[in-house]
């Protein structure tokens, strides 16, 4: 286990052996206060540990406190340039800033933030992307591939640090995976600060959670990775759902339904596909500690899935439900739904 300092963000901690924190970031400006509580509380409901929202302006930061007041999970607010927004949002209870300290210009405004920061216990995220790696360094390389957004990330560190600031999270995100794990791998070993772990503009609901799983799975398993965010272009929701997945299957993650599933053949003599859709679905917000197999024939049922906790297989003209490798009873295909729903919510 990688060992990192410890990061207070709200009521989450990060770092140190903690969990890894799932983040995902509204698609609101804070003055739309409504549909930012809104999204928030989905967010809540479907596992988000912690949440980012944009704040262009002044006036957005004002909206702060009131969105703190109705939501339970720590608001991280995303900050480019302005560093008169990055105080306001602190007056207002924001629980970490995300910044890039090169961006805020003048020294003095940098540790003004980082005194203001101190002071009230907020930490700071310091987010390098491939996009965003400082100018002279970026020429020195010639592209922003691995060791430029290290180097871009160590400059912006010790401007914090001349500060005498350093409750400080890190990103380097690139949306090449390679670049990316490459990237993460070479800056942990180099500094114990908590990562914030991504791949950024990685796509779509499908090839985003390729190309995350891909980067982040390899990460994880390295153990590197505090905190995470899978970039989808996709409902935020469907970010911490992806997330999940990713944590359980690099066995990080101990609660919620774990579907094990077969890719069918011609012994299937039912609708696999739509059954096991349904079961994600109504499973999705399920924290309990279990693994729940659709098969499609006996073949691949109680003797391939024995390990499951609960499962179903299909049969001729019906299904066997069976546990850790036990048939149990035989259940009609149009009840399937129903009595697996029932043993899943009842085990």
């Amino acid at each position: 286990m990688r060992n990192t300092r410890e990061i207070q963000i709200g009521n989450i901690k990060i770092g140190a052996g903690n969990r890894i924190a799932i983040q995902s970031m509204t698609t609101t400006k804070p003055s739309d206060l409504e549909q930012t509580i809104s999204q928030i509380k989905v967010l809540e409901s479907a596992g988000c540990d912690i949440v980012r929202v944009t704040v262009p302006t002044v006036d957005d930061a004002k909206f702060i406190d009131k969105i703190k007041e109705k939501i339970s999970i720590p608001l991280v607010a995303d900050i480019h340039f302005d560093y008169k927004i990055a105080l306001e949002c602190i007056e207002r209870g924001i629980d970490k800033i995300r910044i890039n300290p090169g961006n805020i210009g003048d020294r003095n405004r940098v540790k003004v933030l980082a005194q203001k920061a101190s002071a009230c216990n907020i930490p700071i995220r310091i987010g390098v992307n491939s996009g965003s790696v400082d100018k002279e360094i970026l020429e020195k390389y010639g592209a922003p591939n691995e060791d430029a957004m290290v180097e871009s990330v160590l400059k912006e560190i010790k401007i914090l640090e001349d500060c005498d600031f350093t409750d400080i999270v890190l990103s380097l995100k690139a949306s090449n995976v390679m670049t990316t794990v490459k990237a993460y791998r070479k800056i942990s070993q180099i500094v114990n600060y908590p990562l914030h772990i991504g791949i950024t503009e990685a796509g779509s609901e499908y090839s985003g959670l390729v190309k995350s799983s891909v980067g982040l799975g390899s990460l994880i398993l390295d153990d590197i990775g505090d905190t995470m965010r899978v970039s989808l272009t996709a409902e935020p929701e469907k970010e911490i759902y992806a997330a999940k997945e990713i944590l359980k299957a690099c066995g990080k993650l101990d609660k919620g339904v774990n579907i094990v599933s077969c890719p069918t053949c011609g012994r299937c003599n039912y609708n696999l596909i739509e059954l096991v859709k349904k079961v994600e679905l109504l499973t999705k917000n399920i924290d309990k500690n279990l693994t729940v197999a659709v098969m499609g024939c006996i073949v691949n049922g109680p003797g391939e899935a024995k390990e499951a906790d609960l499962g179903v297989a299909g049969g001729l003209n019906e299904c066997i439900l069976f546990k850790k490798g036990q048939i149990v009873r035989k259940i009609p295909f149009k009840n399937l739904l129903d009595e697996l729903m029932k043993e899943i919510i009842g085990a």
